[in-house]
């Protein structure tokens, strides 16, 4: 005869009970093993730090339909009072943890969502206390939650034992309740017991019929050959006279067979309550209706009646469950671990989640932005590519322009001079040309200019902008806040660097209009044409030339002031706008919209670090980001896991 045979058997022989009538909070003296608590606590703790949200975690789910008496199990098992009532009581599911103390007194710790954690040391305040955070949890009214609350009791009149309370099922909503509330329930409790690490304590009450009771018939779904279900038969004292017979047949497995098998409990009933009868005494009555009853006293000589018996069941049962299932949880804590480090590496690292850390991580990843914007100012390598290959045909497009206009410039001088006498002469003689009006030629032409020179810079812009944002969707893709300063940053300074190269080509179409350049210039251009050859000049001759730097003289520059010859002169002229235009205009453009751009975005970044909020520039929020930032926190459970089992075993 084991330990726990003795100490029913001392009691069913009318010897003095265990219990002591002193015991005001404790329900029960269980046996104290020494092997126990550290295993549950370890459990305890694992969950505590998340590790069921990984894997499944060995646990003990008590499910019942309403009014089962699912209430006053707990309530003997764990010396308080819980929330009672018509309707849904259990609105939130219920961790009940209940350690045993060798000595000291009693006190409770509750805790759920939103980071609410309160130790008190009254037994009677936890009625109000569960339902309080059951309305913060669930709402005020008859609603249901999935979150959990957390009751901690610690006494040396407890067994140490775990379970969590689900809410009682239901069929038809009453109160305002959802309509689709039985479903809701149900789908609360499979969340629950389908895991196959859960025991299944379900509560039947012993005045219906067992086979009809939708707990058993949920648990047979997810447990269809019983391994993990475990049957409390309650309101024993409720059968009906004759009907004893039946439900010893149900306690000893002949109607539907379990093998963690059946325990009949006789627990406080409401009128027990409004007597005012201690948990105590009402275990005491417990013991002496079994001991006395006709039916059922061999069923508390056989270890499955009282509630003493299930309280030692339980914390054995859930002892081996948890024996028996550690090497599954190493080995499941040891794959998931390497699944997460493997699975976090195809992420880019991204902030530490230490504060103190992410200063120096914020000026890496600036530090790391500003020379790759640094090098695309420099040398216009960007990742793969060259800046310099997109700006190519943009700056071609412009020379091709320009090239085009000499067509069209030459046919206006032509008519021109073609209608010269008739639309253009003013005072001048007969046969004598006014410069002027050729200027005004070249002047109208110069100032066409502008609107495809502005579109040219538009263009450009276009495309530096989007380099320097590509690399800044790169640098911080993870980081909106951040990402968001250095785009609307890069826009701002690209506004005004346009402004500035606008101001500057505006000036320079100005300043071509002038109509200007060097003597010697345009001599060259003349001495390269075939225009000399049209007037019979012999460029032998060197009355035709000054004599110090090979200039026209005044007898050349006659033989060359011919009317005719002027559409060819004024070409020669406008080939040295376009070799002003052609070159300046790209020139400018790069210089301000890329170099200097380029120069004052990496300025303005490191001034960014300064007095920044890090914590808001590095905040994520992209799926990739949050992804990264979930495995960081399942690594560090399932690290934290394996140093909790490796330390405790």
């Amino acid at each position: 005869m084991d330990d726990q045979d003795k100490l029913i058997d001392y009691d069913s022989q009318g010897e003095e009970s265990s219990f002591s009538d002193s015991q005001t909070h404790g329900a029960f003296n269980s046996h104290f093993i020494e092997s126990v608590q550290p295993l549950i606590e370890l459990i305890d703790s694992l969950r505590l730090i998340g590790i069921d949200k990984d894997i499944d975690l060995p646990s003990i789910a008590v499910v019942g339909d309403q009014s089962s008496g699912k209430s006053s199990v707990l309530e003997a098992l764990s010396g308080v009072a819980l929330p009672r009532g018509s309707g849904i009581v259990t609105r939130c599911p219920l961790e009940l943890k209940l350690r045993k103390l060798k000595k000291g007194p009693w006190s409770g710790t509750i805790s759920y969502s939103g980071g609410h954690n309160e130790t008190f040391y009254d037994p009677l305040k936890v009625d109000n206390l569960v339902r309080e955070a059951q309305n913060k949890l669930a709402g005020s009214k008859v609603g249901i939650c999935d979150k959990l609350i957390s009751l901690e009791i610690s006494s040396p009149d407890v067994c140490d034992l775990t379970l969590i309370d689900l809410p009682g099922i239901t069929r038809v909503p009453v109160h305002d309740q959802p309509d689709d509330i039985g479903d809701q329930i149900k789908n609360l409790i499979l969340k629950y017991i389908a895991k196959s690490e859960t025991i299944i304590l379900v509560v039947v009450p012993c005045n219906v019929d067992i086979a009809t009771t939708e707990a058993l018939r949920m648990a047979q779904d997810v447990d269809p050959e019983g391994f993990r279900t475990l049957a409390i038969l309650t309101k024993p004292d409720l059968i009906d006279r004759g009907a004893e017979i039946d439900v010893l047949n149900i306690v000893q497995g002949k109607v539907i067979p379990l093998s963690k098998g059946y325990i009949i409990v006789r627990c406080r009933g409401q009128s027990d309550i409004n007597n005012k009868i201690p948990l105590s005494k009402a275990m005491e009555m417990e013991n002496n209706f079994f001991r006395n009853h006709r039916y059922f006293s061999s069923l508390l000589n056989d270890g499955k009646a009282s509630t003493r018996c299930l309280a030692d069941n339980l914390t054995k049962e859930l002892v081996d469950h948890i024996k028996k299932s550690l090497p599954y949880i190493i080995e499941q804590i040891q794959t998931k671990l390497l699944s997460v480090q493997r699975e976090l590496k195809n992420y880019e690292q991204g902030p530490p989640l230490e504060e103190e850390l992410m200063g120096p991580f914020l000026s890496d990843i600036i530090m790391e932005f500003s020379d790759q914007i640094n090098e695309l100012g420099k040398t216009g390598h960007s990742k793969e590519k060259n800046i310099h290959a997109l700006l190519r045909p943009v700056f071609k497009k412009w020379d091709i322009y320009l090239r085009g206009t000499e067509i069209s410039f030459t046919a206006r001088v032509n008519e021109m001079v073609d209608k010269y006498n008739e639309m253009h002469r003013g005072r001048e003689l007969l046969t004598f040309s006014e410069f002027c009006e050729f200027e005004c030629v070249i002047k109208d032409h110069v100032a066409a200019l502008q609107e495809p020179a502005m579109e040219t810079l538009k263009h450009v812009r276009e495309i530096v902008q989007n380099a320097f944002r590509e690399i800044c969707y790169l640098s911080f893709d993870l980081y909106p806040p951040l990402k968001y300063i250095v785009s609307k940053m890069i826009n701002d300074i690209q506004s005004k660097q346009e402004t500035k190269v606008e101001k500057r080509i505006k000036e320079f179409i100005h300043m071509e209009q002038l109509v200007f350049t060097q003597d010697k210039v345009l001599q060259q251009k003349l001495n390269d044409s075939d225009i000399p050859q049209k007037t019979g000049m012999d460029s032998s001759d060197e009355n035709l030339y000054d004599d110090d730097d090979t200039i026209f003289s005044s007898k050349g520059c006659a033989l060359l002031d011919s009317r005719n010859l002027v559409p060819d002169k004024l070409v020669l002229y406008y080939e040295i706008i376009y070799q002003r235009l052609t070159d300046y205009v790209p020139m400018l453009i790069i210089l301000f919209m890329l170099k200097d751009a380029a120069k004052t975005l990496r300025h303005q970044m490191l001034e960014l670090r300064n007095g920044a909020d890090v914590v808001k520039l590095l905040s994520e929020d992209s799926e990739r980001g949050r992804r990264r930032a979930e495995l960081k926190q399942r690594l560090e459970r399932l690290t934290q896991a394996q140093e909790l089992i490796s330390n405790r075993l």
